[in-house]
């Protein structure tokens, strides 16, 4: 189900029955307008408010809900059951998985990916009179990776291309090309002190080194 008169979406997409675009939000905001880019597949159960704004070939799931006030780019997908909330910034070619929550005024830059029940938070103080006034979720910078079941507190950045461990509760800032693991999260080694389990190669993110030459 589509409303029209706040929804302006670009050339050859695939919007399945039962999608709702355009959903109107019940805080007050600037824009109402629903913009999608070309080539977007928006599947049933999918539900994205008016005021944000997505770039071209958006993939949803099923059952996904896109708040209002999201900055989204290019080739963002974005798996079963999720949740975007509102205010949030989100760069290119960004990949998120089923089950996951990503808080208020998160940013997350290109080429990023999280894992099945990542959870973001965004609030230091529940309960306070003023927590609305500090919310901030946290920075995830260009290609991090984070994984299965991980959770990750307000305020946090986390540095590029880093590895978050399954299960970890990240509650500091991550340097870049860290691997953190654990309940409080601690960064263990650099990503290029991993070596590839499978064989296949020596180092798995050996082509980062090569891309900084």
């Amino acid at each position: 189900m589509t409303d029209r008169a706040n929804v302006i979406i670009g050339a050859n997409a695939r919007v399945d029955e039962g999608v709702l675009l355009g959903y109107i939000t019940g805080r007050k905001i600037k824009d109402y307008t629903l913009r999608i880019g070309d080539d977007a597949t928006i599947r049933s159960g999918t539900v994205i408010y008016g005021g944000t704004t997505i770039g071209n070939r958006l993939a949803t799931g099923h059952n996904v809900t896109i708040r209002e006030e999201n900055e989204i780019g290019d080739n963002f997908q974005v798996w079963n059951c999720t949740t975007i909330d509102y205010g949030c910034k989100i760069g290119n070619n960004v990949k998120i998985h089923c089950n996951c929550y990503i808080a208020q005024f998160t940013v997350i830059e290109d080429n990023a990916f999280m894992a099945p029940g990542v959870t973001i938070a965004n609030d230091i103080h529940p309960g306070c009179l003023h927590s609305a006034e500090c919310m901030r979720g946290p920075y995830i910078e260009e290609g991090v990776e984070i994984g299965v079941n991980v959770t990750i507190l307000p305020f946090v950045r986390i540095g590029a291309h880093s590895l978050i461990g399954s299960g970890a509760v990240v509650v500091k800032d991550v340097p870049p090309e860290s691997v953190v693991v654990g309940n409080p999260g601690r960064v263990i080694c650099s990503i290029h002190d991993l070596k590839c389990q499978s064989g296949l190669t020596d180092r798995p993110y050996s082509h980062l080194l090569r891309e900084k030459h």
